[in-house]
């Protein structure tokens, strides 16, 4: 029997090194899952629940909250792999060309009904505030703001691009670039003093819960869309992800929220003054198994078992 030579033996022994190295880099790839999102609390609780989930299946999860720009920044350059956060029409300026080179997919809609563009309390709209076109009418009560959340947002960018062609007649008015809580505080604190404001709104968010407030009429196609804001949000994948993990596309694709779930989760969060949004959500989805039975339909651990009960075993650490 013949033996093989010293530099055969080390040319095989090199490829299945190779081979070996290929196979766990692979492995190592499937099992890891970067969300990006960014700090709005709704986006917030959908991903840290996506991150507990993934963690219970044996999946290695990361989140990387940034601002909207970069969100798609890190998605198209494979620096990222699912965002949940997707807001349209809002967010089509900023979204719509990496959909439409392909780098970005917009994979599902994960929430319908929701609500985006401009507020005030019930007292202005009573007032006689109640659609876009009247803000420019009460420019000296406003002080000639608008007030937004954080810059780069596709919000702010839209209350801009308002200001920046007298849309409404708004030229003279100032957005006001703010956090989430800051513009909240502001809202907050303009109600106590029967001030007059108008901001940017959404839903869902405890806003609707704790504030008096309504959201005016007259968006267009060119702002907040022509159906006065009501929005759809989308889970989006970087090109390729799908493909390369069919079973976590299962799931993202089971992902779906109701507009009620996120409104009582915030709402308790503020009631109770706890910032862990992973606990509470995680408490609220423990107490709703028909939402979480629904999201594991067919889904299964990295090991290849049934999703569900391993998941419940999670929960009920």
């Amino acid at each position: 029997m013949a033996f093989p030579s010293k530099k055969l033996h080390f040319i095989f022994l090199g490829i299945f090194l190779m081979v070996t190295s290929m196979a766990a880099h692979v492995s190592a790839a499937d099992k890891t899952v970067r969300f990006v999102s960014v700090s709005w609390t709704g986006v917030t609780i959908k991903t840290e629940l996506g991150v507990h989930i993934l963690n219970s299946l044996g999946y290695q999860t990361s989140n990387l909250m940034v601002s909207v720009p970069f969100v798609y920044n890190s998605l198209a350059t494979n620096e990222a792999d699912v965002f949940l956060g997707n807001w349209m029409p809002s967010m089509r300026s900023i979204a719509e060309p990496y959909f439409a080179q392909g780098s970005i997919v917009q994979y599902v809609a994960n929430m319908t009904g929701a609500k985006y563009t401009l507020a005030a309390p019930t007292y202005v709209v009573e007032g006689g505030l109640r659609n876009f076109a009247d803000i420019v009418d009460y420019g000296e009560q406003l002080s000639y703001r608008i007030y937004g959340i954080e810059e780069g947002n596709d919000g702010n960018e839209i209350i801009q691009d308002m200001i920046d062609n007298n849309m409404f007649g708004l030229g003279d008015f100032q957005l006001i670039s703010s956090s989430e809580q800051g513009m909240l505080s502001e809202v907050r604190y303009a109600i106590r003093e029967n001030k007059w404001i108008v901001f940017l709104g959404w839903s869902p968010h405890y806003m609707n819960e704790i504030l008096d407030m309504q959201y005016l009429d007259g968006s267009t196609a060119e702002t907040f869309g022509d159906n006065n804001g009501t929005a759809t949000v989308y889970t989006n994948l970087r090109q390729g992800f799908a493909e390369e993990n069919p079973n976590v596309a299962l799931f993202l694709k089971n992902f779906i929220f109701p507009v009620d779930m996120l409104n009582q989760i915030m709402t308790e969060m503020h009631e109770t003054n706890n910032p862990r949004i992973g606990d509470m959500a995680l408490s609220w989805v423990k107490n709703h198994p028909e939402v979480y039975r629904q999201w594991l339909e067919g889904v299964q651990t990295i090991d290849g078992a049934p999703a569900l009960p391993a998941f419940e075993a999670y929960l009920n650490k």
